[in-house]
């Protein structure tokens, strides 16, 4: 059994174990970059018009080749030519104004009743006990059965209008102010208590910010509801408005004028629900959510 020997000229360093403090050499890292943070090769705007523009080029040939007659569906071309016949003798815009205000109000008033309801309720179980019921009853009828009772009640001017858009705007509102009340998590209420908040301090800061992301869901819906509201209430002995605009078109065969009216419908409410998201995005700040990769 033979037993080596370090050389003799080795000093004691060079036999001497490396020190933990010493780096060990690796291998080089690389950072890594998040698949859903590359950036598309496809521009996000161009993919989002996409869709519309196929629709938009589909719907011409179609027009062209004469699968879609102008008794069916008037043209691309003839609609927008029409369009701007409205725009320049001005009939679009005042139909586009009294149409507004009719729907600003119907919302205005469906927000109040559908919001003081959903407080109503969801903060208090003799609330509940009292509203939910009447409310869930309501809401299974459909608002457009109730326009001749309107029509009984208010007479055949402005206020049957405005109340067939308060009651479709108040269902949608109530159902998510309330599930988002209800939704709110009990140990956040726990914590509150224990820090001493009153009842008023917890609703203020635990509860309705928590229902907050419900209440702007709710009136994403209401605002959808409100335009459908408005088709059926500007029919209601309206001399004035989009409707109008709509009845007049269908009594003379006029599709182009329809399909104008439909695009101003749908502009509408594309701006109207991209100003709730705006305002969405502002006020839950706090509120880290998934936004898709």
């Amino acid at each position: 059994m033979s037993i080596s020997h370090a050389p003799p000229h080795a000093s004691a360093s060079d036999i001497s174990p490396k020190s933990e403090s010493d780096p060990a050499p690796g291998p080089e890292l690389q950072a890594l970059v998040p698949s859903s943070s590359r950036r598309a090769r496809v521009p996000r705007w161009l993919r989002r018009t996409s869709g519309p523009l196929a629709l938009l080029a589909l719907w011409q040939i179609l027009s062209a080749t004469g699968v879609l007659t102008s008794d069916v569906l008037a043209s691309p071309g003839t609609v927008a030519r029409v369009g701007g016949d409205l725009i320049g003798d001005g009939s679009l815009q005042n139909a586009m104004g009294v149409s507004l205000q009719r729907v600003a109000l119907g919302l205005l008033f469906g927000t109040v009743v559908g919001t003081a309801l959903a407080l109503v309720s969801g903060l208090f179980r003799i609330g509940e006990d009292l509203v939910d019921a009447s409310v869930q009853m309501l809401r299974t009828v459909p608002f457009v059965g109730l326009i001749p009772l309107f029509i009984i009640w208010f007479g055949i001017g402005e206020a049957p209008k405005i109340a067939i858009i308060t009651l479709g705007v108040s269902f949608p509102l109530y159902l998510n102010v309330y599930a988002g009340i209800r939704g709110v998590d009990a140990q956040l209420i726990e914590a509150g208590e224990s820090l001493g908040l009153s009842r008023w301090g917890l609703v203020r800061h635990v509860i309705l910010p928590g229902a907050l992301p419900g209440a702007m869901t709710g009136l994403r819906y209401s605002l959808g509801i409100s335009w459908l509201a408005l088709v059926f209430a500007e029919q209601v002995n309206a001399d004035a408005g989009l409707g109008f605009l709509m009845v007049q078109a269908r009594d003379f065969l006029r599709t182009d004028v329809i399909v104008v009216c439909l695009v101003v419908y749908a502009f509408l409410g594309l701006t109207a629900d991209f100003i709730v998201r705006t305002l969405e995005r502002l006020l839950l700040q706090w509120r880290p959510t998934f936004t898709g990769r």
